[in-house]
């Protein structure tokens, strides 16, 4: 269960360099490809030499920028919302949000598989927490009605979950949302730039946006910088402007990292945006089915996250090192990020995977997988 750090020598792209040898990289966030584009390399070059770069101080001292607006702007009109509010991280967005919305005496229902930082930023709160079997609208149902009257009631779910990349049933938490008057924040960390046919994430996917009082999202994977952000009402954006304290307390994102989102957010509107979604889609269905047929788990999901089961620590981590011999770059993921007994390889889809890095890498894993007994 040891925790220690591999290094990435050069930039983020498919194939990276780990101690001198070229390996092909999936496990990273990075789905579209864009941390090393060069329309986000160049924006962010800008506007540090026109800015400088650092911001000086929090949001609400000196240290809301020209871009900062800017972005927040792009935002709301990318999300189709009235207003959005930049974090710097989508931690630090999570264990903001939750508390500026819900105390003592109100109750936050939330799915059992959620982030760490959506638990986190519930028990901060001080409000009761009440976690729901995971994807499980008749038991959220059974729960809401349970806890009628009890404060204001707060919905969270992860859009897409990011350890096992299946969908939130948002069609019928956002009925069971209206029918107890609850709010209902969305963290879409996983599904923004990705999900939707203009890549605004699942709720546009699954056509219940206007039903979502905020969607939470971050740059820092598919759009391929860093922060986060909340796309919601311009009442709660108030809100949150003068109770989140994760916002109010730290120094606001550097210019080069909001110049770099906002190229980030006209790319994902472009055609080239819709063209690598389009691939992405077609890399992830190559690798899940060459998966399939290899005899592999996989999980119930149908996205750009692909986890292979391989249940125990000690072999998931010895699957992990084996394939890194090989050139192939997959983190294990084992407690206590995911429950004892359900260990896997997380592996993650770019865009910019070619579909014979895809079919090379099937090739190794396979056998791999058939020496270890995973099949």
């Amino acid at each position: 269960m040891y925790r220690r750090t591999r290094l990435i020598q050069g930039r983020q792209s498919a194939w990276v360099e780990m101690a001198g040898k070229r390996v092909l990289l999936l496990c990273s966030n990075n789905y579209l490809g864009l941390a090393d584009h060069p329309a986000l390399i160049e924006a962010a070059v800008n506007a540090a030499t026109q800015f400088g770069v650092s911001s000086g101080a929090s949001r609400l001292v000196s240290g809301t920028m020209e871009l900062h607006e800017r972005l927040e702007t792009a935002l709301a009109h990318f999300k189709q919302t009235p207003a959005a509010l930049v974090f710097n991280s989508g931690y630090a967005a999570n264990t903001g949000i939750i508390p500026a919305l819900a105390g003592r005496g109100d109750v936050i229902f939330s799915d059992r598989l959620n982030h760490a930082s959506i638990v986190d930023g519930a028990l901060l709160s001080g409000a009761r927490l009440v976690r729901y079997p995971h994807n499980d609208p008749n038991a959220l149902a059974r729960l809401l009605e349970k806890h009628r009257g009890t404060g204001r009631a707060l919905v969270v779910t992860d859009g897409v979950f990011s350890m096992d990349g299946d969908l939130a049933p948002l069609r019928e938490i956002v009925r069971l949302k209206t029918d107890h008057k609850a709010l209902l924040m969305v963290d879409d960390a996983h599904g923004s730039g990705v999900l939707g046919e203009q890549g605004r994430g699942v709720a546009e996917m699954l056509g219940v946006a206007d039903g979502v009082d905020i969607q939470m999202g971050t740059f820092g994977k598919a759009l391929g910088s860093y922060g986060a952000y909340a796309a919601t009402s311009q009442e709660l954006r108030e809100l949150l402007l003068n109770r989140a304290r994760s916002f109010i307390f730290s120094t606001s994102l550097p210019p080069a990292v909001l110049a770099a989102s906002l190229a980030a957010i006209e790319l994902v509107r472009s055609e080239e945006g819709a063209c690598l979604r389009n691939q992405l889609r077609s890399n992830c269905d190559q690798f899940r089915n060459s998966m399939c047929s290899a005899g592999f788990t996989l999980s119930d999901g149908n996205t750009q996250i692909v986890p292979l089961m391989t249940r125990e620590a000690d072999t998931t981590m010895r699957f992990s090192e084996l394939l890194l011999a090989e050139g192939l770059y997959v983190q294990g993921i084992r407690p206590p990020t995911v429950p004892a007994g359900s260990c896997r390889l997380r592996f993650t889809l770019m865009a910019t995977h070619g579909h014979d890095d895809l079919a090379w890498a099937a090739e190794r894993i396979v056998a791999v997988g058939r020496r270890m007994g995973v099949i």
